[in-house]
């Protein structure tokens, strides 16, 4: 009988890839500790769909990290991360260090889910999110690096480069992130929009500078920068509307401070698509950014805020550097 909940994977750093061997990494704190809630269910759908699967669960914030270089040591050729889009942040940046061709897998399990979104991959529930695991197929996809060294604020000392799934963002998107830590009966795209409406007339914004290398710096006080692998983020915005997670560019979506009111209109139109139409939104597509800032940045990646070690931040695509199950059908990268 193979053990079903195995956390204390054998580290034998030469066991050979097998394709055949999965190991999921479940996230019991994903979308705000709801997750634990959902993983029976999913652990009874993995027998059926995938009986030879094992899986762990994470004890602390950040350990899916070690789980993953654990499963990897142990030549697992596809991990899964159940959680949301930090939880498969911190999977597939081992995934992508490593070097090793593992196929990642995802079954949401968190707040915002957008690099799910991204790929096409929008279940309805459990059942259907391990019926697509199961029956998917693999497609090379993009990964951001960012080369800056940066800390989790769970891990504050330990300062690394990163790989990121969806998207690091600053300004404005950091305070919806630290309000939304604090709302105690929303969740999901909801949870997102209420904290976002009340930031948008509390948030001071933020004084950054953009270089992509072509063109001039721009520079200013901004509400808000992303920079893009995917399209969607914050529960569904197409803030990117143009990215693709195979198009071998980072989308650097800036946006211009302004009066709250005017910062109503934008959110209005982001959640559309359509906020390109302003005068104070670009977005620049480029194989590598270098940001700056008058001293270091707190900034989220893929939902988890961290801080960078210095004020100047370099961030690069690594075209086709992931495989990834998706579901068997068109549609990825596709709109609301």
């Amino acid at each position: 009988m193979v053990s079903r909940r195995a956390p204390d994977l054998r580290a034998s750093g030469d066991a050979l890839r097998d394709p055949a061997r999965i190991f999921v990494v479940f996230n019991p704190a994903a979308g705000r500790g709801r997750g634990s809630r959902r993983i029976p269910a999913y652990q009874s759908l993995l027998q059926l769909e995938l009986p030879a699967a094992e899986w762990g669960l994470t004890r602390a914030p950040g350990a899916e990290r070690e789980l993953a270089e654990r499963a990897i040591d142990d030549g697992y050729g596809v991990i899964v991360a159940a959680g949301g889009d930090g939880t498969w942040s911190n999977v597939a940046d081992r995934i992508v260090a490593s070097g090793e061709d593992i196929a990642f897998g995802v079954l949401p399990n968190g707040t915002g889910n957008d690099f799910g979104r991204n790929l096409g991959f929008r279940p309805a529930g459990a059942a259907e999110a391990v019926r697509a695991l199961a029956r998917g197929v693999t497609r090379l996809v993009d990964v951001g690096r960012l080369e800056t060294p940066s800390a989790s604020e769970h891990a504050p000392d330990a300062f690394e480069p990163r790989h990121f799934l969806n998207l690091i963002g600053f300004g404005f998107d950091v305070a919806v992130i630290d309000a939304a830590a604090h709302a105690r009966f929303l969740k999901g795209e909801l949870l997102y929009k209420v904290t976002a409406l009340q930031q948008l007339f509390r948030f001071p914004g933020v004084q950054l500078s953009v270089d992509g290398g072509e063109g001039p710096i721009r520079e200013g006080r901004h509400l808000m920068l992303t920079v893009s692998n995917g399209r969607f983020f914050g529960g569904g915005f197409p803030i990117a509307p143009d990215a693709s997670l195979d198009d071998g560019r980072l989308h650097a979506c800036r946006i211009g401070d302004a009066a709250p009111l005017t910062r109503l209109k934008l959110f209005n139109l982001a959640q559309r698509g359509r906020h390109l139409e302003s005068e104070r939104v670009e977005v620049l597509a480029r194989r590598s950014f270098r940001i700056g800032f008058g001293r270091p940045p707190r900034f989220e990646m893929d939902g988890d805020v961290r801080v960078a070690s210095c004020e100047d931040l370099t961030v690069r695509v690594l075209p086709a550097a992931l495989r990834v199950v998706v579901p068997p059908t068109p549609g990825a990268d596709g709109g609301h």
